[in-house]
């Protein structure tokens, strides 16, 4: 079998596409390398892979690309490409929003629905959600996005809809909540933690260090993806999460009990688009993807800290 990996040098993308082919498929990746962070770390994340003989890579833009060229064959398309970060989807920045997550999605579904797949697997967001009161959240639940962001994300979930009622394309889109672990973003809060931890440097938390979060390490994404990728498995929208609601102040407890160190912390204003709290009910995705989390948040901030504490020595 055949599988298409958007985004495939990105965080969530290649370490997807690395148990692809340990599973003995073949994938095809493609990454427009943007400049939202260094291109050198993308590189590095699939350095690995290009050396696999399964595994083909495309560097290009799916606003522009031959998009039908690209898929052909596939049986299973794992939409991870987008511009992500909630705080730089304000002002100017939206446009960038609009192509890489709206525009880029819609010329993904329309090139690929008359073609036989078994699915095709979006990566949404818990930021979909926005400032909901009603905890845990469930894919019923409202979906009123505080962000420009997670406005983008939650588009292209009803365009994904769409395609499918109108065309019969089958999906699924997985919204993820806090994903972290070893190769995390470097603009993502744990990464960041870690890094000023291990070199000594202050912390800044926007916010009071109340608000919640629900984390869900790489591994376990992962494995949602694939138990999502069963032709046979319903579709839909289901909530992947590490069904562990913990503040940031708890966090840094942790990390405190991790590194053995004392931590610089300076708290400053929250920033706007920031939610104050998220918190997954995955029962939807345990009942039909048999989603199970492996990964407690301290067992996987053990592995990010020895992961960062390798590549910054």
């Amino acid at each position: 079998m055949k599988c298409l990996v958007t985004g495939a040098a990105g965080f969530i993308g290649s370490n997807l596409s690395k148990k692809l082919l340990s599973l003995g498929y073949d994938v095809t990746g493609i990454d427009s390398f943007s400049d939202y962070y260094p291109r050198k770390i993308k590189e590095a994340n699939i350095a690995g892979l290009l050396k696999h003989k399964k595994f083909s890579f495309v560097e290009g833009d799916l606003n522009g690309i031959d998009i039908k060229k690209l898929a052909s064959g596939a049986s299973v398309i794992f939409h991870k490409a987008a511009q992500p970060g909630v705080r730089k989807s304000w002002g100017s920045d939206f446009s960038i929003y609009i192509r890489d997550n709206i525009r880029a999605t819609q010329r993904l579904l329309e090139n690929v629905k008359d073609m036989p797949l078994d699915k095709l697997i979006y990566a949404s967001s818990s930021s979909v959600y926005g400032d909901i009161r009603s905890l845990p959240m469930k894919e019923a639940s409202p979906t009123r996005p505080v962000s420009p962001y997670g406005v983008t994300k939650l588009a292209a979930e009803h365009l994904c809809y769409l395609y499918h009622k109108n065309f019969g394309l089958p999906f699924a889109a997985l919204r993820y909540f806090t994903v972290y672990g070893p190769g995390q973003r470097p603009d993502m809060a744990f990464h960041m933690f870690l890094k000023h931890i291990i070199l000594n440097e202050e912390i800044i938390i926007f916010g009071d260090g109340k608000q919640t979060r629900d984390y869900t390490f790489i591994s376990d994404v992962v494995q949602a993806n694939i138990r999502a990728m069963d032709k046979n498995a319903e579709g839909g929208i289901y909530n992947i999460g590490g069904h562990a609601r913990i503040t940031v102040l708890d966090v840094l407890d942790m990390l405190r009990d991790i590194t053995g160190k004392k931590i610089k912390v300076k708290f400053i204003e929250k920033q706007k688009g920031d939610m104050k709290h998220t918190y997954s009910d995955i029962t939807r995705a345990k009942k039909y993807l048999k989603y199970s989390p492996d990964y407690s948040v301290k067992e996987g901030l053990k592995e990010e800290y020895k992961w960062l504490r390798s590549i910054l020595k």
